[in-house]
């Protein structure tokens, strides 16, 4: 079954300084009934206008993987580490106790558009604590994964993260590892279905519930440009 969850339906935030739409609760948007999905428990995307900063802040034992779609970031950590990103990379923090980030948007004039994600960590594995991944001008493209398989940033939990860029009229069929997964439209229209259900239509912004499928074939009917989110566990 394939269930929409439209970009209106999100929560929003505008602060001026800072624009977002939240997948699930986070912030002043709660909502008990998405709290997350599976091991994922954030996905938003979030806007930071030109020299706007987030202050440092500790985070629970989470990857975050922040994709950044326009502009360039810099991080930094309480110790004093900093790592830069820029649109067409995306950068996983390995949070841990007693560290804390903040985040900068560079630019003077270009506002920092990013996609961030928090998935849970299991505390009996590791990886490095900072990594950084170039996206690739393919169709498709494995952005993370259990074991950094492919080149892609290793996470520390069953979960498979897949960057999608395909062009009008092009299907891509990807298997899933298990009863969950998360599809979700950065920008473009598609259709998504499994093996025993009609096509599901998703626009820009909207997102989609994946339970007990096999496999999901997505068609895009503009270009597009999605996340799907491999959630096993």
């Amino acid at each position: 079954m394939i269930t929409c969850r439209t970009a209106e339906q999100c929560g929003q935030a505008d602060f001026g300084w800072l624009q977002a739409r939240y997948t699930f609760s986070f912030g002043h948007y709660f909502d008990p009934k998405l709290m997350g999905y599976a091991s994922l428990r954030v996905l938003n995307q979030e806007v930071l206008a030109p020299g706007a900063a987030l202050q440092p802040r500790t985070y629970p034992n989470v990857d975050i993987i922040n994709l950044i779609l326009q502009g360039e970031a810099e991080y930094r950590d309480n110790d004093g580490n900093s790592v830069r990103a820029a649109a067409g990379e995306a950068l996983l923090l390995a949070a841990h106790n007693g560290v804390s980030y903040g985040e900068q948007n560079l630019s003077a004039d270009t506002p920092l558009t990013r996609m961030q994600l928090w998935l849970d960590a299991c505390p009996e594995r590791a990886n490095e604590r900072i990594q950084r991944l170039t996206l690739q001008p393919q169709s498709h493209q494995l952005l993370a994964s259990p074991d950094g398989a492919l080149g892609s940033l290793h996470l520390r939990q069953q979960v498979w993260v897949h960057h999608l860029d395909l062009a009008p009229g092009e299907a891509l069929t990807l298997p899933l590892h298990g009863p969950r997964a998360y599809l979700q439209s950065i920008h473009g229209a598609c259709s998504a279905h499994g093996e025993h259900h009609a096509p599901q239509h998703l626009t820009c912004g909207d997102g989609a519930f994946v339970h007990n499928e096999t496999l999901l074939t997505l068609r895009a009917e503009t270009p597009l440009r999605a996340l799907l989110i491999d959630l096993p566990e």
